[in-house]
């Protein structure tokens, strides 16, 4: 099975300048754990739920007056649309990350694929990623 036909099409997109509090309440209104964000025609990194708990919340900062650009994840870990679910998977859990960007071959971004999106189609798929990201969680606490 393909990524495009499991992944979530489309992504809302925030800009590097907009502040971790607009990133919070987009990730509250459409239930989101992530966002990508884009600089121009660009992808230039994601903000996630964490990154503003981490960043943001716990290092005492305004989330007002905190930029996307200060909390984001600079890396993005991504697949191509036309790649494997298993594929997708693997890199999940190489990552240890629960969603990947997903580009089309013109390094576009289409859309987003979670381990939910994975384990509503491909069920073996995310159990695999799911033990990869589980598996740095496990070591953590030892």
């Amino acid at each position: 099975m393909m990524v495009r036909e499991v992944m979530t099409k489309g992504a809302e997109v925030i800009g590097p300048e907009a502040s971790a509090l607009e990133a919070a309440r987009r990730m509250r209104d459409y239930d989101l754990g992530s966002l990508p964000v884009g600089e121009g025609d660009r992808l230039i990194g994601m903000i996630t739920d964490r990154d503003i708990a981490v960043r943001v919340a716990a290092a005492d900062k305004r989330p007002g007056e905190c930029s996307v650009r200060e909390a984001m994840s600079e890396h993005v870990y991504y697949v191509f649309d036309d790649a494997d679910c298993e594929d997708a998977a693997e890199e999940m859990a190489r990552h240890q990350v629960r969603r990947l960007a997903v580009l089309n071959r013109d390094k576009r971004l289409v859309g987003v694929l979670s381990i939910g999106d994975l384990g509503l189609q491909a069920a073996a798929a995310a159990g695999r990623a799911l033990k990869g990201v589980a598996r740095h969680t496990d070591q953590a606490r030892q």
